[in-house]
């Protein structure tokens, strides 16, 4: 008994270092995004600045379209993870639930397709978007999201992990596949779905590359490609060393929104990750 206890401190101790080293970090951005600039270039570094300022934060807002970009990766991401809910659902519904031929080729295709990077897509996306004129839309963001081989492969996992006795009852009482799937699966699912939801939003938050292809005015431009060029350009056209109160402060605003959207979901989190591959 005295060994497991000095083993389970033993690790809580561990556990605690890795936090650390992984808030760091973090805190390092927040408390720096509230100093001046020549406290950020101070050295030695020090954690907790002498005065507050918000002068960053007021910077960036003026001199950038920050919350214009903010509001087009809200509604790019809310709206590509709520697809991704319902289509990559439905994928994994057949895929779990019913019986045809090819199922379990067709389920190794789709998981073969984590093995593609996305580079290899650019091209082809831009030609069919440009093609139907669609590029500097928020179609062009959204639609290209709305196949989620990661989603699906977890939703399937947990799908199949469901007790069929159940299906059969639903059946029995005259359900058909739509409503097991709307009614049962579904709010069954909610550890997963998200898990999901949380995988997907941070994944188009952050996403830079397509993005960056496929837009070209402030009117579709998200977050991240909007500071990555409008930063770059201001530090250019000044001539001076780098600005990094201004990029701290930017930083500490653009990962709000995920931090929200995980410590809402966050309770379903770990135990989605777990359940999913233990069946299937």
């Amino acid at each position: 008994m005295k060994k497991k206890r000095m083993s389970q401190g033993v690790l809580y101790v561990l556990l605690m270092l890795v936090t650390a080293a992984f808030a760091m970090p973090l805190v390092w951005t927040l408390t720096s995004s509230l100093k001046s600039e020549k406290d950020i270039l101070h050295y030695p570094p020090k954690w907790i600045p002498e005065s507050l300022t918000f002068e960053n934060y007021a910077v960036v807002l003026e001199k950038f379209s920050f919350l214009h970009w903010m509001v087009n990766s809200l509604i790019i991401a809310i709206i590509s993870t709520f697809f991704v809910l319902i289509f990559n659902s439905l994928a994994a519904y057949a895929l779990a639930r019913l019986d045809f031929k090819g199922r379990g080729l067709l389920f190794a295709l789709i998981v073969s397709m984590l093995f593609i990077p996305i580079q290899i897509d650019i091209i082809p996306l831009f030609l069919f978007f440009s093609y139907i004129h669609l590029t500097d839309t928020y179609w062009a963001l959204i639609l290209p999201t709305m196949a989620n081989v990661t989603g699906v492969y977890l939703l399937r996992q947990f799908f199949a992990s469901i007790p069929k006795e159940i299906e059969e009852s639903a059946r029995i009482d005259g359900c058909n596949d739509f409503r097991i799937w709307l009614q049962i699966i579904l709010p069954l699912s909610k550890p997963v779905l998200s898990a999901v939801a949380i995988i997907t939003f941070v994944s188009s938050w952050n996403n830079f590359l397509w993005p960056l292809i496929a837009t070209n005015t402030d009117n579709s431009k998200t977050l991240p490609v909007g500071m990555a060029q409008f930063m770059s350009a201001h530090a250019g056209a000044s001539g001076s060393a780098p600005e990094y109160g201004m990029t701290l402060a930017a930083s500490v605003m653009a990962i709000l929104p995920t931090l929200i959207v995980f410590f809402i979901l966050q309770k379903h989190f770990v135990r989605a990750i777990t359940s999913s591959g233990v069946k299937g």
